[in-house]
């Protein structure tokens, strides 16, 4: 992707010149809408120039990848961090509940999906835009079903599945009404699935 990216213990390391360019871009691309957004508005924002800006990412899309990777971390980084305390793999579930609701009054997720709203724009199905995007909804399904695994349910894929559906169906109801009452709606429905799954909890 760039000469500046160092590997450090099997993770990729930003230089300060890209590091700047991402989170610019990053913000603009989240605010404005990816296709709104143009490599001078980047480079501008980020204070760099554009041979900098293509140094470090080759091109617009593989900078848009880069964005919504690091969008994957931090969503995966505040999953975690919400989950960890709970040690039954049943309540942990269910804690993934409250961590879409956590979310929701954030800066990063004032504007909806960022995944979503990256699909919305690029339409071709083979785009390395939508392979990310698919990598982050099937990442969060795997993430579901190692929980139900774990809490002993039959069978976990099958509930990671509706699990999967009824969050990101709350999701877009609770930002489109700016409440998290959604979201507790489908909390309860997911009790209900945990009850008739057959868990060892």
């Amino acid at each position: 992707m760039g000469k500046t990216r160092e590997r450090r213990e099997g993770r990729d390391r930003l230089s300060p010149a890209a590091e700047r360019i991402l989170r610019a871009a990053s913000r603009l691309f989240y605010e404005e809408g990816i296709r709104a957004v143009g490599v001078d508005a980047i480079v501008e924002r980020a204070g760099v120039s554009k041979v900098t800006l293509y140094k470090n990412f080759g091109s617009k899309d593989e900078l848009v990848v880069a964005y919504l990777r690091r969008r994957d971390e931090r969503w995966r980084a505040l999953l975690d961090a919400v989950t960890a305390g709970y040690a039954d793999p049943a309540e942990r579930l269910l804690a993934v509940f409250d961590a879409y609701g956590e979310y929701l009054f954030t800066e990063e997720g004032s504007r909806g999906c960022a995944f979503i709203n990256a699909c919305a724009e690029f339409p071709d199905p083979d785009h390395p835009v939508r392979a990310v995007v698919r990598e982050h909804k099937d990442g969060l399904r795997d993430h579901l079903a190692a929980l139900a695994a774990e809490a002993g349910f039959e069978d976990p894929g099958t509930l990671a599945e509706r699990l999967l559906i009824l969050l990101e169906g709350a999701w877009v109801t609770a930002v489109v009404r700016r409440s998290a009452g959604p979201l507790d709606s489908a909390r309860e429905v997911a009790l209900g699935l945990l009850g008739a799954g057959g868990g060892g909890s």
